[in-house]
C-alpha cells in the first residue's frame, strides 16, 4: 500500500513519534504528494529541474529555506497528530499535505518560489572541493603577506 503524502523521511518521523499509537498499514510511502503541495510539481519533475541523480534524494539538493519548510510542515504534523489524536495514516497523510500546502503559500507570500529555487552543491560535493583545495595548498603554500 501507498501513503499519498508524507515522504521517507517524514514518514520515518512520524512512525517514531508514536508507532504504538497510529494505525500504519505499510512501512513508508512509495510517493509524495507533500512535495508536490510544497513545489507545485512531481519529486520527479524537481529531481529532473535540479539534475538529481536518481540515486539521490532530492533533500541531498533543496536549499536550507526548503529544508527548514519541509520540516515545519512535519513538525506541524507531529503537533496535529498528538494534539487530535490522529491514528489513521490517510487522515495524517491529509494533514501533511495540507501543512505543506500551507507553507509554500506562506513562501509565495514572501517572494519565495520553492520550484524556481536553484538547487545547492551536495556535501560531499563541497568536502570533495575543500579536500582538492586543501591539497592544493599543500602542494603550493601561499606566501605570507610581508609587514
Amino acid at each position: 500500500m501507498q501513503q499519498d503524502g508524507i515522504t521517507r523521511t517524514d514518514w520515518a518521523k512520524l512512525k517514531a513519534m508514536s508507532d504504538s499509537e497510529i494505525n500504519f498499514t505499510a512501512d513508508a510511502p512509495q510517493t509524495s504528494s507533500a512535495e508536490w503541495a510544497l513545489f507545485g510539481k512531481s519529486t520527479q519533475a524537481m529531481k529532473a529541474q535540479w539534475q538529481v541523480p536518481e540515486s539521490h534524494p532530492l533533500a541531498d539538493f533543496a536549499p536550507t529555506i526548503i529544508l527548514k519548510a519541509k520540516d515545519f510542515a512535519t513538525e506541524i504534523t507531529n503537533f496535529n497528530v498528538r494534539q487530535h489524536a490522529m491514528r489513521d495514516e490517510r487522515a495524517i497523510s491529509n494533514e501533511h499535505i495540507t501543512n505543506n500546502e500551507a507553507l509554500r503559500n506562506t513562501l509565495l507570500e514572501r517572494g519565495i518560489r520553492p520550484e524556481s529555487l536553484a538547487p545547492v552543491e551536495t556535501v560531499k560535493k563541497v568536502e570533495r572541493r575543500l579536500s582538492s583545495s586543501d591539497k592544493q595548498a599543500q602542494k603550493k603554500p601561499e606566501a605570507l603577506p610581508s609587514t
